[in-house]
């Protein structure tokens, strides 16, 4: 049989299980991957703990998003994908597992030279900020502001923001700014003064501001900092987003994605990998755990306590 990591309550990361499900059969459509690694991502602590709202737990919920593995089944109507194909998973719940039947509209191929953990790690995080970036109509020679530059979307961001030609300058703490230059963009640290640090960076203006920190500081200096509120948006404070009158790409939001801005989150993923293959895209790894080790998982991410990307190995 399969294993799975589960829970089948709110609460912390002790609700989390692992167990055996049946092997999965594929749907038409579908196939089924041999999970290499999965990602761990904030939304996934959020959802278990309750921070973001789930519909009643009438059966233990699967958990995980992205992932990377290699087809063993196909199921019927299927075509360009193969048993023994390499594969990243966007948008699939479930990957906190051994093995998951995945619609073939949610793989990208893992290129040679990019590893699972590398696929695992990218879907939430670079969909996020590609499709953040192009709502926001980030150009060339624009200046974009990135708080929590250092964080996974934080990194994605300025790396697509750069490629395309604009100047980025990005939040983190001290101890962060080698990281942040090395994507090439100009690191400032948060806190008491950020305005003012902003102004002296970028004398020549703030035209986009992408706030991935969350805070109430990010959102005050990208208010003061840009002058069209059009082109704020936050990842993080969706439900108070339009008090501000900025934008909201999930984090809460109760308005849900246009159409245009899901297909840009799927056109992230192929993307990239071929970035990282061309060597213009870099993926910051963190600890690589256990399945059965889900539960630290949670609770590292929880404490921002590692740099990187967490992946789990089945």
């Amino acid at each position: 049989m399969a294993r799975a990591i589960v829970f089948s309550e709110i609460g912390s990361p002790d609700v989390l299980q692992l167990v055996e499900v049946p092997d999965p059969v594929p749907a038409d459509g579908e196939v089924v991957v041999r999970i290499e690694a999965a990602g761990v991502n904030p939304i996934d602590t959020k959802q278990r703990g309750g921070v973001r709202p789930l519909p009643p737990l009438t059966e233990p919920r699967h958990v995980g998003f992205d992932g990377a593995g290699t087809i063993t089944q196909v199921g019927p109507g299927v075509s360009g994908f193969a048993v023994g194909d390499r594969v990243a998973i966007r948008d699939t719940l479930g990957t906190y597992a051994t093995l998951l039947a995945v619609p073939v509209a949610h793989l990208a191929h893992l290129l040679d030279g990019v590893t699972a953990a590398e696929g695992a790690a990218l879907a939430i995080p670079a969909g996020t900020a590609y499709q953040a970036l192009r709502s926001l109509r980030v150009a060339k020679g624009e200046t974009l502001l990135v708080h929590a530059g250092s964080g996974a979307v934080g990194q994605a961001a300025i790396q697509y923001a750069v490629l395309w030609g604009a100047t980025v300058v990005a939040t983190a703490s001290p101890a962060r700014h080698d990281r942040l230059r090395e994507l090439g963009a100009i690191p400032i640290a948060y806190g008491d003064g950020l305005e003012h640090r902003v102004r002296e960076v970028a004398p020549q203006g703030v035209d986009v501001a992408l706030d991935c920190a969350g805070t109430d500081e990010a959102i005050r200096t990208s208010l003061a900092v840009v002058a069209d509120r059009d082109r704020i948006a936050t990842i993080v404070r969706g439900p108070d987003a339009a008090s501000f009158g900025i934008h909201a790409y999930s984090g809460g939001s109760p308005d849900p994605l246009t159409e245009e801005q899901l297909s840009w989150r799927a056109e992230a993923l192929p993307l990239t990998i071929n970035l990282i293959v061309a060597g213009q895209f870099s993926v910051e790894l963190g600890p690589e755990l256990p399945l059965a080790e889900a539960v630290r998982a949670h609770e590292l991410v929880e404490a921002h306590a590692v740099q990187g990307k967490i992946v789990l190995i089945p």
